[in-house]
């Protein structure tokens, strides 16, 4: 039985903007095993990068509760909230864009050990450096180089080398493979499998990309429109879509088949708007099997079957 890391509890977001309330991320609730990954799926403006920010409060939640360890980490002071980081770290998406291009290799996975104060022996300190860069694949020969001296695969392992400095618990993936190509892609994905392996780390796989998502994660979670409308299992999901955007979504992977092809779900109609959004299924708009209820009455997030939680009332009506 594993323990569970991570319980977010009725998450929200909100931004004010000139035209009023924006919801980015509404209500959401989900847990995460120790030593698990959660991909976190849907269309890009969903959301879902806003709420892996408002986990690690790199932006501070509009309300709700996130559960590290049992710990309710909202309720922490900064300065408290600055060592418990050295257990929740981020990837980011953009690797060349989120390191110093003044910063050596080694300086950059260096810096949150001094800052930290980890190691304080400088010697000491450089063995870390080579040690987490012979674990991401990068070479001791590159250690004195910068950013932009290195291809996009290479700088990624930098900045996953920076999130291991820390030896953290639990590291938010914000779309780590989506700027590279696909060959480096599989590089990056299995060398985090085999940290995650070794570690037992724990992931939230935040991306666009569901054949990514399908072999990477445990657990998969569709949102749209700030709030998520479904959560299973990868194998689960992907052979029971419950969800209609779930199935139109997975209807739109790529099959290299020419025959017997599995139709396209195409959605239409309009977009409900984030922006003081009524207390409807957002989704009503562009599903072909919308109900009256639909545009009276908010869905609940509820288990359908174990382990698979969907916001529909085609299933609860």
């Amino acid at each position: 039985m594993h323990k569970t890391l991570l319980e977010v509890k009725n998450l929200k977001k909100y931004f004010n903007v000139p035209a009023g309330i924006l919801h980015a991320v509404d209500d959401i609730s989900f847990t995460i095993e120790e030593g698990s990954t959660l991909g976190v799926v849907g269309e890009s403006g969903c959301g879902k990068t806003t709420m892996g920010r408002a986990i690690l409060r790199l932006i501070e939640p509009t309300a709700g509760q996130i559960l590290f360890n049992g710990e309710d980490i909202l309720k922490i002071n900064n300065k408290a909230m600055r060592r418990k980081r050295r257990e929740m770290q981020l990837i980011f998406q953009d690797p060349f864009s989120s390191l110093n291009p003044r910063k050596t290799i080694s300086e950059t996975i260096e810096e949150p050990i001094i800052l930290a104060d980890l190691i304080p022996d400088k010697d000491q300190r450089f063995m870390r450096v080579l040690n987490l860069m012979n674990t991401v694949g990068l070479a001791e020969r590159l250690v004195n180089t910068y950013p932009h001296e290195l291809d996009g695969g290479r700088r990624q392992r930098i900045g996953i080398a920076r999130a291991l400095a820390m030896n953290p618990k639990f590291i938010v993936c914000d779309e780590p493979v989506s700027a590279l190509d696909v060959s480096i892609q599989a590089q990056i994905l299995n060398l985090m499998k085999k940290i995650q392996s070794d570690t037992s780390i724990t992931y939230i796989f935040i991306t666009h990309d569901l054949s990514v998502v399908y072999h990477f994660s445990d657990d998969i979670a569709v949102m749209y429109l700030g709030r998520l409308v479904e959560k299973a299992p990868s194998e689960v999901l992907f052979s029971n879509p419950m969800h209609p955007y779930t199935k139109a979504l997975l209807s739109a992977i790529p099959v290299p088949r020419i025959h017997n092809r599995p139709e396209r779900v195409l959605l239409r109609g309009e977009i409900t708007s984030p922006i003081n959004p009524e207390p409807v299924c957002r989704f009503a708009n562009r599903c072909n099997f919308a109900k009256n209820i639909c545009a009276i009455e908010e869905p609940l997030f509820l288990e359908a079957q174990p382990k698979h939680f969907i916001a529909c009332h085609l299933f609860y009506r």
